[in-house]
């Protein structure tokens, strides 16, 4: 009686080790991934013409979400959310293609934010942006 009382208690202690370990893992690759939840500047986003070369993006935050600002090659710019439409997730910048992968479940966005393939429902949210006097203003 007492053997399977200590198989138990070792049993629920190996259980409770393995969740524990388990969290700590899954929690910082969560976090990593998902959006920031904070509310962050509601205002204008101001960035300097000079900080996008042809094929570059540059990500800020915007009304508390991703948001990322691209120059394509042709030097069209571009505002969009970087928070995919499936599951939240922030979007990656592939200069080499021009495209965005969500690193979630492999949504490929253009990189006007359409949706290419993969589960995102939507496309990526367009953001409006004007330019003074060399500076992008985002909002």
């Amino acid at each position: 009686m007492v053997v399977k009382e200590r198989r138990t208690f070792l049993g629920v202690c190996l259980g409770a080790l393995f969740a524990a370990g388990a969290g700590a893992i899954a929690y910082p690759v969560f976090r990593y991934l998902a959006p920031r939840r904070e509310i962050g500047n509601k205002g204008k986003v101001e960035i300097p013409e000079s900080e996008l070369t042809a094929g570059s993006a540059k990500y800020f935050e915007y009304q508390g979400k991703a948001a990322v600002l691209i120059r394509k090659k042709s030097g069209a710019l571009l505002a969009l959310s970087a928070v995919c439409t499936h599951l939240g997730c922030v979007v990656q910048w592939q200069k080499e293609n021009e495209q965005f992968l969500c690193p979630c479940h492999a949504g490929l966005f253009t990189a006007d934010g359409t949706v290419i393939s993969g589960p995102p429902p939507k496309p990526l949210e367009k953001i409006s942006f004007v330019i003074a006097n060399g500076i992008i203003i985002v909002g």
